[in-house]
Order: structure tokens, then C-alpha cells, then sequence
């Protein structure tokens, strides 16, 4: 029986790894593809954002669809959805297409996450084993997040951008063969109402106010679109509370929020996630645009982030009933704003420290996203698992989305407002626009010009890079000090007796 539990754990584990992976595989990919697809850097941006935007928007709905149906057949019918996704994005013709199958393999992501916690909710059901097995779904999905550049640099080392899209196919057959064989069924509950309306109310939001963000910190921005934008994002937020407290059967019962541990796990998630995303999407641009870096190059380098990522999951589900889950939470979070103010400080120092800063930034993350998970199912009712996994997982996204979106933007901003132009140089906005635009740019340009613009646009893009990883450090010390002065530990027998 526990062999076969565990069996169960590595194909959910499987199937989760491809959802992380799919969050990061194109950031090394991101200046071949550009080239290829001719794409400019908002294209680039929404490229990176059409996935989490789109599965953060459809993660509620599915996750209560779950509840309402069971979730072994959503988790199965993402998988479908998922392969499906990947094989079209793989051959995408334009920018275009690429955006929409990313939408696409969204969809299929957003019915496997929150079913793949329910799952292990049902599976293990002593409070160790839960533990454990939630710890490892949580260093699971930040590990294949974070190992993400360096299998897109893989591929790329030998074969075109579209197989970072493709190697999902054949995990995606062999988890469908798999599931039914480890994973039991169980009857959900016909009387939960699934509110497809509101996902999509939701997701009109979350889009929106993303937009409004991205535009805001643009060096230039469109005050008008900004402000359409937000206040759309606004007036849909606004509806879709008003449509969940009127609801007899929410989709998200923001009672749960009354929990300090559920709202402490939420909040450090979308935390660490804005810095993670954010600093490694800027990082893997710079190592290879800025330091020349191949993409396998590059996805080497952040190897110690993916593998601290990892192993700290299993690590910390072992000892975290003992330690406490919310003094753990607020020590990984300060772990991980070391990390990065180490990679700040060693910015232009050897590797090897660079390397060790990394590590110690994975390590913090990683474990504060395995912790989360914990504080927010350990403090939801067992009636509401796919509801509480689905915010997990919102959360999740979210935070990479806005990660993706502030940090790049942050990043923009300071490389715009920073690089100095050669005199007279033709198409001036187009090499302000991105690192990768001047690269492209100065192949067009004499040879003594297009040595100047590369050495102000790497300068430039320094800045851009340092402000990003002093953010994110900032944002995690600001969180993990509050936590430890105001979040008091809570009794985990007391939180799992008020489950059932």
C-alpha cells in the first residue's frame, strides 16, 4: 500500500514538474526565439505572461470543479489538454500563434495543479505522510520552475526552440497510462456548484490588472490605456467578491482567509514568487546577452538554485511539524533574501560566489514555497481541499505573473531611463526598447558603433539587473520580519481537528 502510494506521488509528481517547467523553459529561449518569430519586448513579456495569467484566471473554477466531480477525472483531462497544447505550441508559425498555445496549455495546467494537492489530500492520510508528500509538491513545481532554463538550454544546445514545447508530449502519455492503474477514484460532490462565470470574471481582472501594472512602470506609459485598464481590473475584482459572497456555494469562501497561517501561506507564496521569477527571468537574459553565455551555459549556472529548490522540500515536510510551520516560514523567506542580496553584492565577483548566493536563494525559496503550501491546507477543511489548493495555486501564479510583469517592467524602465545612445544613431527607440533589440540592431551598424551601443546597452542593462534582485531581496526581508514579529504559531493538531 505505501509502495503504491508513492507510485501514485511520482506520476502526480510528473505530471506537476511539467506545469512548473512550462513556467520558465522559455526564459533561455527567450533571445533564440526572438529572433525567430521577430518578436518585440512586450511580445516577449505576454509570451512569458499568457500562461500563468491565463491559469491563475481558470484555477478557482477548476479546482471546485474538482470537488464537484472528482478530481482524478480533471487531473487526467489536463493531461489530455496539456500534450495536446504542447505539440501545438511547438510549431507555432508567429508570435501569435505562440501566445495562444501557451493560453492553451494554460487551460490544461490549471485542471492538473489543483487536483494533483487534492489528490494527496486523499492519498496520504496521516498528518507525517501528508506533510511530506505536500512538501514535496511544493519543491517540486518551485524545483521544475527553477530547473526550467536549464532544460530549455538543453534542448536548444541541439535542437530548435519548439522542443521545449514537444518533451512534454511523451511524461504527458506515460502519467494518462499511469493514473488510473495507481490513483483510486472517488465520487465528488453533485450538490458544488461549479462557477465557470466567475473564473472567467476573474481572469478578465487579473489581466487587467497586470496590464495596468506592466504599462505604469513603462518608461513612457499610456496614462489613458493604464488607467482603462486598471479600473477594468478593478470593476471586475469588485464583481467577482460580490458574486462569491452572495454565493451559497462559493468558489472561494474568503472566510478562509480569516486564518493568519492560510493568509500568512498565501501572501509568502506570491512573495517569493515575484522575486524567483522576476530575478530568474532577468538573470538568464543577462548571462547570456550581457556575458555571453550559451543557453546550456546558462541553465548550468543556475543549476545550484534548482537543485537547493529540490531538496528542500522533502527536507522541510520531515521536520516541519516539529519546527513550527510559521517560524519556518518567516526564516526561509529571510534565507532567501540573503541569497539574493549576496547576488547583488557579488555582481561583478567570481562565479563561484555568484553561485553560492544562488544556492542560498534557492534553498530560501524553495522551502517557502513547500512551507506555504503547508500553512494553507493544514488550515482548510478537508470539504474545501480543492478550493484551498486551488488559491495555493492561484497564488502561485499570480505571483509569477507579477513577478514576470513588475520585474520586467523594472528591468525596462531602468534599461531605458540608463543606456546612452551613440550620436546620430538611426532607430534609436528600437535599441531603448530591449538589450535584445540593440543586439540585433547593432548587426546593422559600422563596426565602431556597434561596439559603443553594445558596451552602453550591457551597462544599462547591469542597472536594470541589479534594481530587479535588490526588489526582490527587499520584498522577501520585508515579509519575513513581519512574519516574525507579528505571526503567532498556530497548534497543528488544533488546525487539523477543525478539518474534520
Amino acid at each position: 500500500m505505501i509502495q503504491t502510494k508513492w507510485l501514485a506521488m511520482a506520476v502526480i509528481s510528473a505530471a506537476l514538474f511539467l506545469v512548473g517547467i512550462d513556467m520558465t523553459v522559455l526564459y533561455t529561449a527567450l533571445p533564440t526565439l526572438t529572433h525567430a518569430l521577430n518578436a518585440s519586448n512586450s511580445e516577449k513579456l505576454w509570451v512569458i505572461n499568457a500562461y500563468p495569467l491565463t491559469m491563475a484566471g481558470l484555477l478557482l473554477g477548476l479546482g471546485t470543479l474538482g470537488d464537484r466531480i472528482g478530481h482524478r477525472p480533471v487531473f487526467m483531462t489536463g493531461l489530455f489538454l496539456f500534450g495536446l497544447a504542447s505539440f501545438g505550441a511547438a510549431f507555432s508559425p508567429s508570435v501569435g500563434y505562440l501566445i495562444a498555445g501557451r493560453a492553451l496549455l494554460a487551460v490544461g495546467a490549471a485542471m492538473m495543479m489543483p487536483a494533483s494537492l487534492a489528490l494527496i489530500r486523499q492519498i496520504f492520510e496521516t498528518d507525517h505522510e501528508r506533510a511530506i508528500a505536500i512538501g514535496v509538491w511544493g519543491s517540486v513545481y518551485s524545483g521544475a520552475a527553477a530547473v526550467g532554463p536549464l532544460l530549455g538550454g538543453l534542448l536548444l544546445s541541439k535542437f530548435w526552440w519548439g522542443s521545449v514545447f514537444l518533451i512534454n508530449v511523451p511524461v504527458v502519455i506515460i502519467a494518462l497510462l499511469l493514473t488510473p492503474l495507481l490513483i483510486k477514484k472517488t465520487l465528488g460532490n453533485p450538490n458544488r456548484v461549479w462557477d465557470f462565470i466567475g473564473s472567467l470574471i476573474v481572469m478578465v481582472a487579473l489581466v487587467s490588472l497586470t496590464y495596468a501594472l506592466k504599462e505604469i512602470v513603462k518608461p513612457t506609459p499610456d496614462v489613458l490605456l493604464a488607467v482603462i485598464s486598471l479600473l477594468t481590473g478593478v470593476v471586475f475584482m469588485a464583481w467577482f467578491v460580490g458574486r462569491q459572497n452572495r454565493s451559497a456555494s462559493p468558489t472561494v469562501d474568503f472566510a478562509l482567509f480569516r486564518s493568519a497561517g492560510f493568509l500568512g501561506g498565501v501572501l509568502a507564496i506570491l512573495v517569493s514568487m515575484v522575486a524567483f521569477m522576476g530575478v530568474q527571468l532577468i538573470l538568464t537574459q543577462r548571462l547570456q546577452l550581457v556575458l555571453g553565455l550559451t543557453p546550456l551555459q546558462s541553465g548550468l549556472f543556475m543549476l545550484p538554485m534548482s537543485l537547493a529548490s529540490f531538496l528542500t522540500g522533502p527536507l522541510i515536510g520531515s521536520k516541519l511539524l516539529r519546527l513550527g510551520v510559521e517560524r519556518a516560514l518567516w526564516i526561509a523567506l529571510l534565507i532567501g533574501a540573503t541569497g539574493l542580496a549576496g547576488l547583488a553584492y557579488f555582481e561583478h565577483g567570481t562565479f563561484t560566489l555568484q553561485i553560492v548566493s544562488l544556492l542560498v536563494f534557492g534553498f530560501g525559496a524553495g522551502a517557502t514555497a513547500s512551507i506555504s503550501s503547508t500553512a494553507i491546507m493544514i488550515n482548510a477543511p478537508e470539504e474545501k481541499a480543492g478550493m484551498a489548493a486551488s488559491i495555493e495555486g492561484v497564488s502561485f501564479e499570480i505571483g509569477g505573473a507579477i513577478g514576470v510583469a513588475l520585474m520586467g517592467s523594472i528591468a525596462t524602465c531602468l534599461y531605458s531611463s540608463s543606456i546612452k545612445l551613440p550620436t546620430d544613431l538611426p532607430d534609436g527607440g528600437r535599441a531603448r526598447d530591449s538589450l535584445d533589440q540593440a543586439v540585433m540592431l547593432a548587426g546593422h551598424l559600422n563596426a565602431n558603433v556597434a561596439k559603443q551601443l553594445i558596451v552602453n546597452a550591457d551597462s544599462a542593462y547591469d542597472i536594470a539587473y541589479l534594481g530587479v534582485v535588490l526588489t526582490g531581496a527587499a520584498i522577501m526581508a520585508a515579509l519575513g520580519m513581519i512574519y516574525a514579529r507579528f505571526l503567532r504559531p498556530t497548534n497543528t493538531r488544533s488546525a487539523d481537528a477543525r478539518r474534520h
